[in-house]
């Protein structure tokens, strides 16, 4: 995620960063400005469509179809940012969540093996979470506490250790039924936590609705010199290319926040939150 001061203008429109999506849509700009110039020589030196009262006013379907394809991006862009900010909702609640476990078992005051079973399990819950998030594997630093099987769900397993250890607990009798309850709880909202993270991560916006947005704007876009090279001249070559850069950037911005967990610039900073865990926690417990 970049960090960045939302006051300052002057980096926003002059300094191009890694995420801005010119870098990615400037080989279809300059086509499409290649286009749009052959387009205005043509007409302005050979077809003389203009004179065709009919095929001048093609401009007014333009007028149409841009007013329904800004409805288009702005449904997109607002479910993708509905998404972005569930995950950081979800992330949030994995802190919180992780910060009660540990002050609690803190009270309880467990014998010193127990406490760094805790200090261990909860920040290996966030980690095994991320990479699970982003379809790799994580073990740990010390799997001797938690061992788990690379070939299945590692947030379950971990959350499998530690709800067996707060069992065992209770079993032993170092903590009473009423902690077990409470205990229970914080354990049962990491995997629900979990579960909505993979909602998110596994539940795209469907295909063929993405399909007909990259669709709609490149027809839209490729015809636009045809409707105003009759009255913009030669200036079609650089407002084209323009009018796709804001689009089709719509469209690039919704995808890449739809799936928040990943390592864009524009995703939540997970690395940063997994961290925070450990070490609040660490705080915490030692």
């Amino acid at each position: 995620m970049i960090n960045y001061n939302p006051k300052d203008w002057v980096t926003f429109i002059f300094h191009v960063h890694k995420a801005d999506t010119i870098r990615t849509l400037w080989p279809l700009m300059v086509s499409v400005a290649m286009f749009s110039g052959i387009m205005a020589f043509l007409e302005l030196n050979y077809l003389k469509l203009a004179e065709t009262i009919y095929v001048k006013n093609i401009g007014m379907m333009h007028n149409l179809l841009g007013f329904v394809i800004s409805m288009l991006l702005v449904f997109r862009t607002n479910t993708s940012y509905d998404r972005w900010w569930e995950g950081r909702r979800l992330l949030g609640g994995l802190t919180n969540v992780s910060r009660n476990f540990a002050i609690k078992i803190k009270a309880l005051k467990l014998r010193p093996e127990h406490v760094a079973f805790f200090d261990y399990a909860i920040a290996k819950y966030a980690f095994a979470l991320r990479e699970h998030l982003r379809e790799r594997q994580y073990f740990g630093k010390d799997s001797l506490m938690i061992e788990v099987d690379g070939g299945k769900h590692i947030p379950n397993q971990v959350a499998a250790g530690i709800a067996s250890r707060v069992f065992d607990l209770q079993a032993t009798g170092e903590i009473t039924n009423e902690q077990l309850i409470i205990l229970n709880a914080d354990v049962q909202q990491f995997t629900e936590i979990c579960g909505g993270c993979e909602r998110i991560k596994n539940t795209p916006i469907p295909y063929s609705y993405s399909a007909f947005i990259k669709k709609f704007i490149f027809i839209y876009v490729i015809t636009l010199p045809f409707g105003w090279v009759f009255s913009l001249g030669y200036f079609v070559i650089p407002i084209v290319p323009f009018i796709l850069y804001v689009l089709a950037s719509l469209e690039l911005i919704a995808e890449e926040i739809e799936n928040p967990f990943g390592e864009d610039a524009n995703d939540l900073p997970v690395n940063e939150i997994c961290n925070n865990i450990e070490k609040h926690v660490g705080e915490i417990l030692k």
